[in-house]
């Protein structure tokens, strides 16, 4: 039986081992998942959202294996989770929810191409930049750690922290208590642009 699910920040819904008590379809909220490697480096692999899917309930509920990394709230979630056994038999015989579920899987595919590009191809400036960009708030604030930064760009922490110290020295950000603030955002543009 489906049944509604909510969670708040901060909560973890899965950690690496963890079987999958189903698929969850999120009407709001975020979900960040990432890996986290025994020397404590992480890596963040994609983040969940209302209509998306996470691939790793996927695999775990197709293959019948277990979570590999790590599910944490970023803001609060509501949803439905269709239990396991209901998922297999709803994917078989409604065409509707097939489609949902494939066409969630194939974009996420796309976005896992594009962070093995990203992380494979193109340099860390560029890199950090498009993380600053795309998590800054309206008044250009980014509040995150220099080793969230690092788990954003599957990098690590002193990096980061250089190259922000960088980026800071040619006025394109300030490092602020609590993060990070874009003052030139044309020159983190042209940063995020260049793929060397």
């Amino acid at each position: 039986m489906i049944r509604r699910f909510a969670a708040r920040a901060g909560d973890v819904l899965f950690h690496p081992g963890a079987a999958c008590p189903g698929f969850l379809i999120l009407d709001k909220g975020t979900i960040r998942v990432s890996l986290t490697a025994a020397n404590g480096r992480e890596v963040v692999l994609y983040r969940v959202t209302a209509g998306s899917v996470c691939l790793q309930t996927f695999t775990c509920l197709v293959g019948g294996g277990h979570y590999s990394a790590e599910g944490v709230v970023e803001a609060d979630v509501e949803g439905e989770l269709v239990p396991a056994e209901l998922f297999r038999a709803r994917l078989s015989q409604d065409d509707g929810f097939r489609a949902l579920v494939f066409d969630g899987v194939a974009a996420r595919f796309g976005e896992y191409q594009r962070l093995v590009e990203e992380v494979a191809l193109t340099g860390f400036d560029a890199r950090l930049a498009r993380v600053l960009l795309r998590l800054a708030d309206e008044a250009g604030f980014v509040a995150a750690t220099h080793a969230a930064l690092a788990a954003e760009t599957a990098s690590g922490r002193a990096f980061v922290s250089r190259r922000l110290a960088e980026m800071a020295r040619g006025g394109a950000v300030a490092q602020e208590k609590g993060g990070v603030r874009v003052l030139d955002r044309a020159a983190l543009e042209r940063i995020a642009a260049d793929n060397r």
